[in-house]
Protein backbone atom coordinates (compact mmCIF):
# COMPACT_ATOMS: atom_id res chain seq x y z
CA UNK A 1 0.00 0.00 0.00
CA UNK A 2 1.70 3.66 -0.75
CA UNK A 3 2.52 6.33 1.45
CA UNK A 4 -0.56 8.41 2.06
CA UNK A 5 0.04 12.07 1.23
CA UNK A 6 -1.79 13.65 -1.60
CA UNK A 7 -5.55 14.12 -1.61
CA UNK A 8 -9.02 14.64 -3.17
CA UNK A 9 -12.37 14.16 -2.81
CA UNK A 10 -15.78 12.16 -3.17
CA UNK A 11 -19.39 12.55 -5.32
CA UNK A 12 -22.56 11.00 -5.21
CA UNK A 13 -26.30 11.11 -6.04
CA UNK A 14 -28.97 9.86 -3.97
CA UNK A 15 -32.80 9.24 -4.67
CA UNK A 16 -34.04 5.42 -5.23
CA UNK A 17 -30.40 3.89 -2.70
CA UNK A 18 -30.91 1.23 -5.01
CA UNK A 19 -30.08 2.24 -7.99
CA UNK A 20 -28.14 5.49 -7.23
CA UNK A 21 -25.42 3.23 -5.04
CA UNK A 22 -25.64 0.66 -6.74
CA UNK A 23 -26.58 1.06 -10.76
CA UNK A 24 -25.72 -1.95 -11.80
CA UNK A 25 -28.20 -3.77 -9.41
CA UNK A 26 -25.48 -5.07 -6.67
CA UNK A 27 -27.46 -5.60 -3.35
CA UNK A 28 -27.24 -3.38 -0.64
CA UNK A 29 -28.24 -5.20 2.66
CA UNK A 30 -30.90 -3.24 4.66
CA UNK A 31 -28.32 -2.72 7.55
CA UNK A 32 -26.11 -0.79 5.12
CA UNK A 33 -29.23 1.12 3.95
CA UNK A 34 -30.16 2.20 7.25
CA UNK A 35 -26.90 3.63 8.16
CA UNK A 36 -26.51 5.67 4.85
CA UNK A 37 -30.03 6.94 5.55
CA UNK A 38 -29.37 7.79 9.00
CA UNK A 39 -26.47 9.70 8.51
CA UNK A 40 -27.94 11.48 5.25
CA UNK A 41 -30.94 12.23 7.30
CA UNK A 42 -28.47 13.53 10.52
CA UNK A 43 -26.72 15.78 8.27
CA UNK A 44 -29.85 17.81 6.78
CA UNK A 45 -31.20 17.63 10.33
CA UNK A 46 -28.28 19.21 11.21
CA UNK A 47 -27.65 21.80 7.94
CA UNK A 48 -31.44 23.25 8.81
CA UNK A 49 -30.56 24.42 12.05
CA UNK A 50 -27.93 26.68 10.54
CA UNK A 51 -30.72 28.34 9.17
CA UNK A 52 -30.82 31.67 11.40
CA UNK A 53 -34.24 32.83 11.93
CA UNK A 54 -33.23 36.80 11.47
CA UNK A 55 -30.47 37.11 8.97
CA UNK A 56 -28.81 39.60 11.31
CA UNK A 57 -27.62 36.30 12.91
CA UNK A 58 -25.38 35.43 10.18
CA UNK A 59 -21.74 35.74 11.21
CA UNK A 60 -22.53 36.36 14.52
CA UNK A 61 -20.04 35.19 16.72
CA UNK A 62 -22.51 32.45 18.18
CA UNK A 63 -23.23 31.60 15.32
CA UNK A 64 -19.95 30.65 13.48
CA UNK A 65 -19.53 28.67 16.96
CA UNK A 66 -22.59 27.05 16.14
CA UNK A 67 -21.41 26.28 12.49
CA UNK A 68 -17.85 25.01 13.57
CA UNK A 69 -19.76 23.08 15.95
CA UNK A 70 -21.89 21.00 13.63
CA UNK A 71 -18.89 20.81 11.09
CA UNK A 72 -16.77 19.27 14.14
CA UNK A 73 -20.20 16.71 14.87
CA UNK A 74 -20.48 15.92 11.08
CA UNK A 75 -16.56 15.11 11.34
CA UNK A 76 -17.27 12.90 14.35
CA UNK A 77 -20.33 11.06 12.94
CA UNK A 78 -18.16 9.83 9.70
CA UNK A 79 -15.62 8.51 12.04
CA UNK A 80 -18.78 6.97 13.79
CA UNK A 81 -20.27 5.65 10.50
CA UNK A 82 -16.80 3.70 9.19
CA UNK A 83 -16.44 1.95 12.79
CA UNK A 84 -20.08 0.77 12.11
CA UNK A 85 -19.47 -0.22 8.24
CA UNK A 86 -16.70 -2.94 9.81
CA UNK A 87 -14.38 -1.84 6.74
CA UNK A 88 -10.72 -2.59 7.99
CA UNK A 89 -8.40 -0.15 6.68
CA UNK A 90 -6.92 -3.29 4.55
CA UNK A 91 -10.08 -3.31 2.51
CA UNK A 92 -9.62 0.55 1.87
CA UNK A 93 -8.90 0.89 -1.81
CA UNK A 94 -5.43 2.71 -1.73
CA UNK A 95 -6.70 6.05 -3.49
CA UNK A 96 -9.66 6.83 -0.86
CA UNK A 97 -6.32 7.05 1.67
CA UNK A 98 -4.42 8.79 -0.93
CA UNK A 99 -7.49 11.33 -0.91
CA UNK A 100 -8.11 10.91 2.67
CA UNK A 101 -4.45 12.21 3.99
CA UNK A 102 -4.44 14.80 1.35
CA UNK A 103 -7.91 16.34 2.46
CA UNK A 104 -6.01 16.08 5.61
CA UNK A 105 -3.76 18.40 4.85
CA UNK A 106 -5.77 21.09 3.68
CA UNK A 107 -7.96 21.56 6.61
CA UNK A 108 -5.29 21.34 9.21
CA UNK A 109 -3.97 24.23 6.98
CA UNK A 110 -7.42 26.30 6.82
CA UNK A 111 -7.58 25.23 10.62
CA UNK A 112 -4.04 26.98 11.38
CA UNK A 113 -5.23 30.04 9.28
CA UNK A 114 -8.58 30.49 11.49
CA UNK A 115 -6.52 30.07 14.24
CA UNK A 116 -3.84 33.14 13.55
CA UNK A 117 -6.47 35.04 12.43
CA UNK A 118 -8.62 34.48 15.70
CA UNK A 119 -5.34 34.52 17.60
CA UNK A 120 -4.94 38.20 15.93
CA UNK A 121 -8.20 39.44 16.57
CA UNK A 122 -7.28 38.38 20.38
CA UNK A 123 -4.42 40.46 20.44
CA UNK A 124 -6.30 43.35 19.25
CA UNK A 125 -8.41 43.17 22.21
CA UNK A 126 -5.71 43.87 24.31
CA UNK A 127 -5.58 47.64 22.51
CA UNK A 128 -9.35 48.36 23.51
CA UNK A 129 -8.52 47.25 27.02
CA UNK A 130 -6.07 49.74 27.16
CA UNK A 131 -8.97 52.21 25.59
CA UNK A 132 -10.68 51.23 28.66
CA UNK A 133 -8.23 51.80 31.02
CA UNK A 134 -7.06 55.20 30.07
CA UNK A 135 -10.76 56.31 29.62
CA UNK A 136 -11.94 55.02 32.98
CA UNK A 137 -11.14 58.23 34.62
CA UNK A 138 -12.24 60.59 32.30
CA UNK A 139 -9.64 62.73 32.35
CA UNK A 140 -9.06 64.71 28.73
CA UNK A 141 -5.17 64.32 29.78
CA UNK A 142 -5.55 60.54 29.28
CA UNK A 143 -7.16 61.22 25.68
CA UNK A 144 -3.73 61.06 23.85
CA UNK A 145 -3.10 57.70 24.94
CA UNK A 146 -6.47 56.30 24.10
CA UNK A 147 -6.07 57.69 20.73
CA UNK A 148 -2.95 56.08 20.57
CA UNK A 149 -4.56 52.38 21.21
CA UNK A 150 -7.53 53.08 19.01
CA UNK A 151 -5.15 53.54 16.15
CA UNK A 152 -2.96 50.51 17.30
CA UNK A 153 -6.24 48.38 17.42
CA UNK A 154 -7.26 49.39 13.91
CA UNK A 155 -3.78 48.32 12.30
CA UNK A 156 -3.83 44.99 14.12
CA UNK A 157 -7.45 44.56 13.37
CA UNK A 158 -6.64 45.58 9.21
CA UNK A 159 -3.34 43.97 8.88
CA UNK A 160 -3.15 40.81 6.32
CA UNK A 161 -3.05 37.27 6.89
CA UNK A 162 -1.60 35.79 4.24
CA UNK A 163 -2.13 31.49 6.18
CA UNK A 164 -6.01 33.33 5.62
CA UNK A 165 -5.00 34.14 1.71
CA UNK A 166 -4.01 30.76 1.31
CA UNK A 167 -7.54 29.16 2.25
CA UNK A 168 -9.23 30.27 -0.55
CA UNK A 169 -6.60 28.61 -2.67
CA UNK A 170 -6.68 25.30 -0.21
CA UNK A 171 -10.97 25.46 -0.54
CA UNK A 172 -10.62 25.88 -4.63
CA UNK A 173 -8.57 22.66 -4.81
CA UNK A 174 -11.13 20.80 -2.38
CA UNK A 175 -13.99 22.05 -4.54
CA UNK A 176 -12.76 20.63 -7.71
CA UNK A 177 -11.66 17.50 -6.57
CA UNK A 178 -15.00 17.16 -4.34
CA UNK A 179 -15.88 13.88 -6.25
CA UNK A 180 -14.25 10.64 -4.91
CA UNK A 181 -12.42 7.57 -6.42
CA UNK A 182 -15.24 5.28 -7.71
CA UNK A 183 -15.64 2.40 -6.09
CA UNK A 184 -16.47 -1.27 -8.00
CA UNK A 185 -17.59 -4.32 -6.20
CA UNK A 186 -18.00 -2.63 -2.58
CA UNK A 187 -21.70 -2.16 -1.14
CA UNK A 188 -19.40 -0.51 2.14
CA UNK A 189 -16.99 1.10 0.13
CA UNK A 190 -20.11 3.25 -1.96
CA UNK A 191 -21.61 3.87 1.23
CA UNK A 192 -18.89 5.41 2.92
CA UNK A 193 -17.62 7.60 -0.07
CA UNK A 194 -21.18 8.92 -0.61
CA UNK A 195 -21.31 9.79 2.87
CA UNK A 196 -17.60 11.07 2.48
CA UNK A 197 -18.98 13.54 0.04
CA UNK A 198 -21.62 14.90 2.26
CA UNK A 199 -18.48 15.71 4.81
CA UNK A 200 -16.51 17.12 2.33
CA UNK A 201 -19.22 19.32 0.83
CA UNK A 202 -20.84 21.14 4.21
CA UNK A 203 -16.64 21.03 5.27
CA UNK A 204 -16.36 23.63 1.94
CA UNK A 205 -19.08 25.34 2.76
CA UNK A 206 -18.47 26.48 6.31
CA UNK A 207 -14.78 27.02 5.57
CA UNK A 208 -15.62 29.28 2.85
CA UNK A 209 -18.14 31.45 5.04
CA UNK A 210 -15.02 31.48 7.90
CA UNK A 211 -12.61 32.75 5.11
CA UNK A 212 -15.01 35.22 3.45
CA UNK A 213 -16.00 36.56 6.75
CA UNK A 214 -12.55 37.07 8.39
CA UNK A 215 -10.50 38.65 4.65
CA UNK A 216 -13.93 40.81 4.44
CA UNK A 217 -14.13 39.96 1.17
CA UNK A 218 -17.15 37.50 -0.42
CA UNK A 219 -15.48 37.32 -4.19
CA UNK A 220 -14.30 34.03 -3.58
CA UNK A 221 -17.58 32.66 -1.27
CA UNK A 222 -18.70 29.33 -2.54
CA UNK A 223 -21.45 27.65 -3.65
CA UNK A 224 -21.96 24.57 -4.49
CA UNK A 225 -24.09 22.59 -6.27
CA UNK A 226 -25.37 19.54 -5.00
CA UNK A 227 -27.43 16.88 -6.36
CA UNK A 228 -31.14 16.93 -4.66
CA UNK A 229 -30.70 12.76 -5.37
CA UNK A 230 -29.17 13.48 -1.49
CA UNK A 231 -31.38 13.76 1.61
CA UNK A 232 -29.51 16.39 2.87
CA UNK A 233 -29.46 18.70 -0.76
CA UNK A 234 -32.47 21.02 0.31
CA UNK A 235 -31.16 21.89 3.43
CA UNK A 236 -27.63 22.08 2.29
CA UNK A 237 -28.97 24.05 -0.71
CA UNK A 238 -31.19 26.38 1.64
CA UNK A 239 -29.07 27.40 4.04
CA UNK A 240 -26.32 28.29 1.65
CA UNK A 241 -28.36 30.28 -0.46
CA UNK A 242 -29.69 32.10 2.42
CA UNK A 243 -26.18 32.40 4.42
CA UNK A 244 -23.90 33.49 1.50
CA UNK A 245 -26.47 35.90 -0.38
CA UNK A 246 -26.87 37.86 3.26
CA UNK A 247 -22.74 37.71 3.23
CA UNK A 248 -22.55 38.88 0.19
CA UNK A 249 -24.69 41.93 0.92
CA UNK A 250 -23.00 43.34 3.83
CA UNK A 251 -19.80 43.15 2.59
CA UNK A 252 -20.77 44.86 -0.68
CA UNK A 253 -22.30 47.57 1.81
CA UNK A 254 -18.81 49.10 2.42
CA UNK A 255 -18.18 47.38 5.58
CA UNK A 256 -14.59 46.38 6.46
CA UNK A 257 -16.10 42.77 7.92
CA UNK A 258 -18.92 41.01 8.05
CA UNK A 259 -18.51 39.78 11.28
CA UNK A 260 -20.75 40.94 13.51
CA UNK A 261 -19.38 41.93 17.13
CA UNK A 262 -16.53 42.91 14.70
CA UNK A 263 -18.38 45.40 13.38
CA UNK A 264 -20.08 46.21 16.28
CA UNK A 265 -16.71 47.57 18.25
CA UNK A 266 -16.05 49.31 15.16
CA UNK A 267 -19.02 51.62 15.04
CA UNK A 268 -18.31 52.21 18.84
CA UNK A 269 -14.31 53.40 18.16
CA UNK A 270 -15.95 55.12 15.22
CA UNK A 271 -18.00 57.24 17.72
CA UNK A 272 -15.32 57.34 20.56
CA UNK A 273 -12.74 58.57 18.26
CA UNK A 274 -14.00 61.82 17.67
CA UNK A 275 -15.01 62.48 21.41
CA UNK A 276 -11.06 62.46 22.38
CA UNK A 277 -9.78 63.86 19.79
CA UNK A 278 -7.64 66.80 20.65
CA UNK A 279 -8.53 66.19 24.03
CA UNK A 280 -12.00 67.54 23.45
CA UNK A 281 -14.91 66.78 25.29
CA UNK A 282 -18.59 68.32 23.95
CA UNK A 283 -20.75 65.79 25.09
CA UNK A 284 -19.79 66.12 28.70
CA UNK A 285 -18.52 63.44 30.88
CA UNK A 286 -21.81 62.35 31.10
CA UNK A 287 -22.03 61.88 27.40
CA UNK A 288 -18.27 60.21 27.24
CA UNK A 289 -19.13 57.49 30.44
CA UNK A 290 -21.74 56.19 27.98
CA UNK A 291 -19.94 56.12 25.04
CA UNK A 292 -17.23 54.32 27.11
CA UNK A 293 -19.66 52.24 28.39
CA UNK A 294 -21.23 51.12 25.30
CA UNK A 295 -17.42 50.61 23.70
CA UNK A 296 -16.55 48.80 26.56
CA UNK A 297 -19.80 46.19 26.29
CA UNK A 298 -18.90 45.77 23.10
CA UNK A 299 -15.16 44.76 23.32
CA UNK A 300 -16.25 42.52 25.85
CA UNK A 301 -18.65 40.71 23.76
CA UNK A 302 -15.98 40.41 20.98
CA UNK A 303 -13.48 38.63 23.18
CA UNK A 304 -15.87 36.05 24.59
CA UNK A 305 -17.39 35.41 21.37
CA UNK A 306 -13.94 35.17 19.81
CA UNK A 307 -12.71 32.41 22.72
CA UNK A 308 -15.94 30.30 21.51
CA UNK A 309 -14.94 30.34 18.58
CA UNK A 310 -11.55 29.55 18.87
CA UNK A 311 -12.52 26.69 20.99
CA UNK A 312 -14.70 25.04 18.17
CA UNK A 313 -11.80 25.72 15.83
CA UNK A 314 -9.53 24.18 17.82
CA UNK A 315 -11.54 21.11 18.56
CA UNK A 316 -12.10 20.63 14.41
CA UNK A 317 -8.20 20.43 14.54
CA UNK A 318 -8.08 17.99 16.88
CA UNK A 319 -10.77 15.55 15.42
CA UNK A 320 -9.05 16.02 11.82
CA UNK A 321 -5.52 15.28 13.72
CA UNK A 322 -6.86 12.26 15.64
CA UNK A 323 -7.91 10.86 12.87
CA UNK A 324 -5.14 11.33 10.72
CA UNK A 325 -3.25 9.82 13.69
CA UNK A 326 -5.87 6.58 13.52
CA UNK A 327 -5.40 5.88 10.38
CA UNK A 328 -1.53 6.31 9.81
CA UNK A 329 -1.72 3.73 13.25
CA UNK A 330 -3.80 1.29 11.16
CA UNK A 331 -1.83 1.14 8.57
CA UNK A 332 1.23 0.38 10.44
CA UNK A 333 -0.45 -2.22 12.03
CA UNK A 334 -1.94 -3.82 8.41
CA UNK A 335 1.97 -3.54 6.94
CA UNK A 336 3.57 -5.43 10.09
CA UNK A 337 1.00 -8.29 9.57
CA UNK A 338 1.10 -8.00 6.30
CA UNK A 339 5.03 -8.58 6.06
CA UNK A 340 4.65 -10.92 8.80
CA UNK A 341 2.52 -13.37 7.07
CA UNK A 342 4.62 -12.92 3.83
CA UNK A 343 7.66 -14.52 6.04
CA UNK A 344 5.47 -17.11 7.79
CA UNK A 345 4.43 -17.66 3.69
CA UNK A 346 8.07 -18.33 3.23
CA UNK A 347 9.09 -20.62 5.52
CA UNK A 348 6.47 -23.07 5.20
CA UNK A 349 7.72 -23.06 1.36
CA UNK A 350 10.94 -23.61 1.99
CA UNK A 351 9.99 -25.86 4.76
CA UNK A 352 8.01 -27.81 2.12
CA UNK A 353 11.09 -27.44 -0.55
Amino acid sequence: MSRPQDLHRPSFSFGNPFRMISPKGSYLSPKLLELLNTFEDTLAKRLSKLKPKDRKEVLGLSWMRLAMESLCETHTDIKTLISNLDLPVCDWDEKWIDVYFDNSVKLLDICNAFSSELAKLNQGHLYLQCVLHKLDSSEPKQFSGARSSLDGWRQQINSKNRRLENCFAILEKLTQTLDLPKVKNSAKGKVLMRAMYGVKAVTVFICSIFAAAFSGSAKKLIDLQVSDTYLWAEAFADVQTFVNREIRSKLSSGIATAVKELEAVDASVKKLYPIIHDGANPTGVEGLRSCVSDFGKKANELSQGLDLVAKEVDGFFQIVLTGRDALLCNLRVNSKVSNSMKVKKNVEGQAVR
